[in-house]
C-alpha cells in the first residue's frame, strides 16, 4: 500500500511517515500544496493525508484540482476544527476529516476503514501454495503455521505475492519497499531476502522464493 502525506510541519510529517511506514505503507511526503498536487496526479496512491493550511496552494485547492481527474481517498488532517471547515472539506470531496491534535491510532484506523471500501478494497487474502497473507489483518501463515514478520518483511512479502510469477529486480524491490534508489554497494535487499526466506522457506520442504541469477527474485510454486 502506498500513501502520500502533504504536510508542511516538519515534525508532524516525519511522525506520520514513520508511523505509516512501520505499518507497512510506502510513504511519499510533500511539504507544500504544489508539490503535493503534482505527486498526487502523477503517482499511484491508495490514500492521501492532506493538511489544509499549506504554503503555495492550500489543501482546499489541492483537493478541488485532484477531484477533477481522480477519486483517490483523501483524509484531511488539520488544525481547522470549525464545523464549517469540516463541512467544506467533505463537500469538496474528502473522504474523512480529522482534527489536530490527533491520535495516530485513530488516523490509522480511519485509513484502514477507507482501504476496505469500494475500488481500493484489498483482497481478503493472497495465496501461493500453502502460503497465505492477509493484508488487512496483517497476518501471514504457511501450512497453518503463523509467521511473524517485521513491517518491512510484510511489505516485501506483500509485493511478491501481488506479483507472483514475476521476476523482481533488486532495483525494483528497493524502490518499492524502501523508497530508495538502488546502490550497488548496499546489500539491504539481499539481507532482507535472506531473512524472509528463513521465515517463509527454511522450515518447509517446498521452496517458494527463488533466485534468478543476474536478474533478481521470483515467488512461485514449482513442481
Amino acid at each position: 500500500m502506498k500513501a502520500l502525506i502533504v504536510e508542511d510541519e516538519i515534525k508532524t510529517g516525519d511522525y506520520l511517515r514513520k508511523g505509516l511506514s512501520e505499518n507497512g505503507f510506502i510513504v511519499d511526503l510533500a511539504s507544500n500544496g504544489q508539490d503535493g498536487l503534482h505527486l498526487a496526479l502523477t503517482g499511484e496512491y491508495d490514500v492521501i493525508v492532506l493538511d489544509v493550511m499549506l504554503p503555495g496552494k492550500d489543501g482546499w485547492d489541492v483537493l478541488q484540482e485532484l477531484r477533477r481527474s481522480q477519486q483517490t481517498p483523501v483524509i484531511f488532517l488539520t488544525a481547522r476544527d470549525k464545523v464549517e471547515d469540516r463541512v467544506k472539506g467533505l463537500e469538496l470531496g474528502a473522504d474523512d476529516y480529522l482534527v489536530k491534535p490527533f491520535a495516530f491510532s485513530e488516523l490509522l484506523a480511519r485509513i484502514r476503514t477507507l482501504l476496505r471500501r469500494g475500488k481500493i478494497q484489498q483482497p481478503e487474502a493472497l495465496h501461493v501454495a500453502d502460503l497465505e497473507l492477509d493484508p488487512l489483518r496483517r497476518r501471514a501463515t504457511r501450512g497453518q503455521v503463523r509467521i511473524d514478520l517485521t513491517a518491512k518483511e510484510f511489505t516485501l512479502l506483500h509485493l511478491f505475492l501481488r506479483r507472483q510469477g514475476e521476476v523482481l529486480s533488486r532495483t525494483f524491490i528497493a524502490e518499492q519497499v524502501w523508497d530508495m534508489n538502488f546502490d550497488s554497494d548496499t546489500n539491504v535487499v539481499e539481507v532482507a531476502m535472506r531473512r524472509l526466506r528463513a521465515k517463509i522457506d527454511d522450515n518447509f520442504e517446498k521452496k517458494l522464493i527463488h533466485t534468478i541469477r543476474g536478474m533478481g527474485y521470483v515467488l512461485e510454486e514449482r513442481d
